[in-house]
């Protein structure tokens, strides 16, 4: 008879890990695997700023005992709800103290290969081991989904990355370098850049670039509040009905779902990044790429402005910090035959109100999972939504199962 898992998290980032901790809780057996807080730890510039505000940035644990709030206090850093900015090394060690205290039989080890089997699941490590689960549950996070814009993806990596590849960015002092996108990532990039004595240049086809405006000195009005009440992913009524109501948006018709994920939060970076960018860093805004090749050992790009002019500028290094876009068809570890298996739309998987896509007992969480319950799954903000409504599901669900099967004596004695 084969031992298997009741539930197998591929993953080690905030939802694997605020998931794994409420299952823990509940006494299902599991098994973890992954790098904790890997993504940020490796694919995210030294020095950056959370976009996120604190309030915003909590793991899930099930009694809500251990936010970033109470880490710091803890450990005696500074820490406000919205006017102290998080810095990324903070961030990460906190994911590391939660990992330590809820979730300590992590396994870090890669999954390299996922298949269906009649009664769950086989799941392949990259030391040989295979382990059989009846559920198994994607928490990937962004690190597969990088997008790189068509055109750019022929030059070679060492004139061409995206901005995940860049953690230290030492190597890159004295270099021109020029950064591809004005958004978050992309204006955090580049201030990091200049100050770490990169020649530094923005180039973004807006005609202007956003920041999010500054928290006040001053509690806000009540008015104020009623007009932009407060979200995790930003202020406005949009935002709060995508934070607070995720199951309605799970209702809504699919094509609408799809142009508010995309459509919802215009690019634009936290407000410490204004002063860091503005006045110090080179923009080239407005220019879209028309063409980009090799040329002098970098990399001379043809661009056109909103008015039809053109501009050539050359850079030894681009960096495209243009965001990521769901493939599930770039997990390497789901084989051909079960992602053929599974539903999607643009490439994301359609999932149920239990986050179970159309392979039962195979779920998402996370940016994966956005078209199917709001831009809020894009954000760490999503976790305790998606730790506590799936776990509460998950749960369920193997204890029926384990239920309806019969024992092994009563087979034996049939």
């Amino acid at each position: 008879m084969v031992d298997r898992e009741s539930v197998v998290i591929v993953g080690a980032g905030p939802y694997g890990l605020s998931i794994a901790a409420h299952l823990n809780a509940l006494g299902v057996r599991l098994r973890i695997f992954g790098t904790p807080m890997q993504i940020w730890r490796e694919h995210m510039p030294k020095g950056m700023l959370l976009k996120s505000d604190g309030f915003a940035s909590n793991l899930s644990d099930p009694a809500s005992s251990f936010t970033l709030q109470d880490y710091c206090a803890q450990q005696g850093i500074a820490y406000d709800h919205t006017r102290v900015p998080i810095p990324l090394d903070v961030f990460i060690d906190y994911g590391i103290e939660f990992q330590r205290r809820f979730v300590p039989q992590l396994e870090d080890r890669q999954v390299i290969g996922v298949e269906r089997e009649p009664d769950g699941f086989s799941v392949t490590l990259d030391n040989g081991e295979i382990v059989h689960s009846q559920k198994v549950v994607l928490a990937v996070g962004i690190s597969h989904f990088q997008h790189i814009p068509s055109g750019l993806g022929e030059l070679p990596p060492s004139l061409v990355s995206h901005s995940s590849a860049f953690h230290d960015l030492e190597p890159l002092r004295g270099k021109s370098v020029t950064v591809v996108g004005a958004g978050a990532s992309g204006l955090d990039l580049a201030a990091l850049l200049h100050e770490n004595g990169v020649n530094v240049t923005l180039l973004s086809r807006n005609p202007t670039v956003r920041f999010h405006d500054a928290p006040g000195s001053k509690p806000r009005s009540l008015w104020s509040q009623f007009r932009h009440p407060a979200s995790g992913i930003g202020p406005g009524w949009r935002s709060r009905f995508y934070t607070d109501a995720p199951l309605l948006f799970h209702l809504l018709p699919e094509k609408l779902r799809l142009k508010i994920v995309k459509r919802h939060l215009k690019p634009s970076a936290g407000w410490p990044m204004k002063e860091r960018v503005l006045g110090r860093v080179p923009i080239l805004q407005g220019y879209s790429i028309v063409s980009a090749e090799k040329k002098d050992g970098g990399v001379l790009l043809n661009l056109v402005a909103q008015d039809g002019s053109h501009k050539e500028h050359w850079t030894e290094l681009l960096i495209t910090a243009t965001g990521y876009k769901v493939d599930l068809s770039r997990l390497p570890f789901l084989g051909g035959e079960l992602l053929s298996q599974i539903r999607s739309v643009e490439q994301s998987p359609v999932l149920q109100s239990d986050f179970q896509s159309s392979i039962p007992g195979l779920y998402f969480v996370g940016v994966t999972a956005a078209n199917s319950f709001g831009p809020m799954l894009r954000f760490a903000f999503g976790v305790e939504f998606a730790a506590r409504h799936l776990t509460k599901k998950l749960a369920q669900s193997v204890r029926a199962e384990s239920y309806s099967k019969p024992k092994l004596d009563q087979v034996e004695e049939c």
